[in-house]
């Protein structure tokens, strides 16, 4: 990117000389008044031009060689966005992937939390069903219910799209 801007920067510096050595060539060779009208000015560049051909010729030159030189600014310019466009995309596929692994650390963690937490769900319905018989004797009720819908949380990935599903323990 420095470079293009540095070759964009010699491109004009290049079209600044020719645009003054222009500038130079014309107004020293032109003569017109203040007071002149359009009509005349117009005369006195066409006598102007009749009379000294080659001069005429090489401010033809000059204005060619200025237009080359825009268009490879203009061609260094869509170069410029181009590459700040894929710069730019660059950086935020980068920024992305470090989301996304902050996310699989996340992710990873939950999935390690639930499948403990689903430990301790069965653990704790083996106990119940342990219990059960003699809290009903004792107490006349369950010791615990609700056992069909615990879940825990997972997440998994096809890929390209993560889910977060509930998984019954």
């Amino acid at each position: 990117m420095e470079q293009i801007q540095a070759e964009m920067a010699a491109l004009n510096s290049q079209i600044q000389i020719l645009l003054e050595e222009r500038a130079a060539l014309t107004i020293n060779n032109v003569i017109s008044g203040e007071n002149d009208s359009p009509q005349a000015m117009v005369e006195a560049y066409r006598r102007q031009a009749r009379e000294n051909a080659q001069l005429s010729v090489e401010l033809q030159g000059i204005d060619a060689a200025i237009a080359a030189l825009e268009g490879q600014i203009k061609q260094k310019q869509g170069k410029l966005v181009r590459s700040q466009v894929a710069s730019k995309e660059l950086i935020q596929q980068q920024e992305l992937e470090e989301a996304k692994e902050v996310a699989q650390v996340h992710a990873q963690r939950i999935n390690q939390l639930a499948s403990e937490l689903a430990t301790e769900v069965r653990l704790l319905k083996r106990c119940a069903n342990e219990l059960s018989p003699m809290y009903w004797r004792i107490y006349y009720k369950p010791f615990i219910t609700g056992f069909k819908t615990i879940s825990v949380p997972y997440v998994r990935s096809d890929g390209e799209v993560w889910t977060i599903v509930n998984r019954i323990v």
